[in-house]
């Protein structure tokens, strides 16, 4: 018998073995639910800037932290954003959009294990463009929104979705390692968590 021959007798062999059962055992979710203290420190770890704030300090936060030319997409609430001057996404060209200094989005959810933050195109995210192309990107994750595993975050996401999963802001390393960032995405992450009641 043949190398080849011996590979395709082994693989037919495989796929007619149907009784072997593949562990599903994921770990769903922690005993405690997901720490706020955790995602910042990871948040944190990739050189993002988080700011903890109430919801009646978001606004002046906000307005803190949007510098230069502002493009905030539909569905951002509008009482966060009184005082400031802002484009809306019509939506701008690659050209236009790489003219925009900050992007301000909400989120779909974060992830406490990985400090991860998802977007999925819901109201207040805009398309993924946006989020992808201008150098500074403002996000606000409320504590409700944290979860405490990737397999929590998949089981809440929708699979027809866009997703963008944004751990930090853009880096990349060539071979000698030399980090350069805003390569694939925005140099700047800010991650405003609002703090809500009862949550730590």
């Amino acid at each position: 018998m043949s190398a080849r021959e011996d590979i395709l007798d082994r693989i037919r062999h495989a796929k007619a073995d149907r009784s072997v059962e593949v562990p599903r055992g994921y770990r769903r979710a922690d005993a405690a639910t997901a720490s706020l203290g955790l995602f910042v420190d990871r948040v944190e770890d990739y050189c993002a800037v988080v700011h903890r704030a109430s919801l009646a300090e978001v606004p002046a936060l906000l307005g803190r932290l949007a510098d230069g030319r502002l493009v905030v997409p539909e569905g951002v609430p509008a009482e966060w954003l009184g005082g400031l001057t802002f484009d809306s996404d019509a939506p701008l060209s690659t050209e236009q959009l790489d003219r925009v200094d900050t992007v301000l989005t909400t989120c779909a959810l974060a992830i406490a294990e990985t400090g991860t933050i998802v977007l999925d195109a819901g109201p207040g995210q805009g398309r993924r463009a946006l989020t992808l192309i201008p150098d500074h990107h403002v996000v606000v994750v409320r504590a409700s929104q944290v979860v405490a595993t990737v397999p929590q975050a998949v089981a809440r996401l929708d699979p027809r979705r866009p997703q963008t999963w944004i751990s930090g802001p853009s880096a990349t390393s060539d071979i000698e390692l030399q980090r350069v960032e805003g390569v694939h995405g925005p140099r700047r992450l800010d991650v405003v968590l609002v703090t809500e009641p009862n949550l730590p």
